[in-house]
């Protein structure tokens, strides 16, 4: 059974800075039974950094792109990151969208990236990866308004079934992080549970949210092993039949054949 991580970030936390890190994280998700995964760019240093892992690793794909926290960045940052988005280990842009929860970019600076970003997945046709937190209305409106890649995910889902059908209505896949094994998460355990086999993924976020029963350590890649069996028994399916499932529509999303 194998898995694919479809959003991780292998150059933030304690391996932040470090190559031989984030190598041995690659190396223990390899072990783990992760077949693929994907290194998320929040900013340009991060989309740099991205870049530079998946060029060490068949397994890794980066995606380039301006988080909402940085969004502030957008005209020091925007020609260089559209310059690197061209790469051919790129399959996504993003992630992009709106934080209200932390707002550490004003929210009208946050529309604005996401609106460029939008319309950069749409013009090199990659995915789009998309981050909302408390902030369902107006990232909805955005994606109404600018119309929805063919190909867009939103990731650490976390929230209920009405957001989902929402979601779904648009077209958008969701993914779901380690939140949907947490105790206090049966909203996000509701709304897994209607997501059709064909619009699901699963993600670490790593170094992020951790799953049950790894909570209080550092996430990484090879722990969602635990976010596909929380993800499984949400859904009350095989665990195998979520691996598949989760698999092939990551490798459909960002255009990935499994490796050789």
């Amino acid at each position: 059974m194998t898995w694919v991580d479809s959003h991780c970030h292998l150059q933030l936390g304690s391996a932040a800075g470090d190559a031989d890190a984030a190598d041995a994280q690659v190396r223990r998700a390899l072990d783990a039974g992760v077949e693929w995964l994907v290194c998320v760019g929040t900013d340009l240093e991060t989309s740099r950094h991205a870049l530079d892992v998946a060029a060490r690793h068949r397994e890794v794909r980066a995606t380039v792109g301006l988080h909402p926290h940085d969004a502030s960045k957008l005209a020091a940052e925007w020609a260089q990151l559209e310059a690197l988005a061209h790469a051919d280990d790129v399959v996504a842009i993003g992630e992009t969208g709106f934080d209200l929860y932390y707002e550490h970019s004003p929210r009208d600076e946050q529309e604005t990236a996401f609106r460029f970003q939008i319309r950069l997945a749409k013009r090199l046709d990659r995915a789009l990866v998309v981050h909302s937190r408390d902030a369902w209305d107006h990232t909805f409106r955005v994606l109404e308004d600018e119309g929805v890649p063919d190909r867009a995910v939103l990731h650490c889902f976390t929230g209920g079934p009405v957001e989902a059908e929402r979601a779904l209505a648009l077209g958008v896949h969701l993914s779901f992080s380690g939140i949907v094994s947490f105790p206090n998460a049966a909203e996000v355990r509701d709304a897994a549970a209607i997501v059709p086999p064909d619009r699901l993924l699963v993600e670490t976020d790593a170094p992020f949210l951790a799953p049950v029963p790894l909570r209080g350590r550092e996430n990484e890649p090879a722990h969602v092993v635990h976010v596909g069996d929380a993800l499984a028994r949400a859904r009350g399916e095989p665990l195998d039949a979520v691996a598949a499932c989760t698999r092939e529509n990551a490798a459909r999303v960002f255009g990935v054949a499994p490796p050789a």
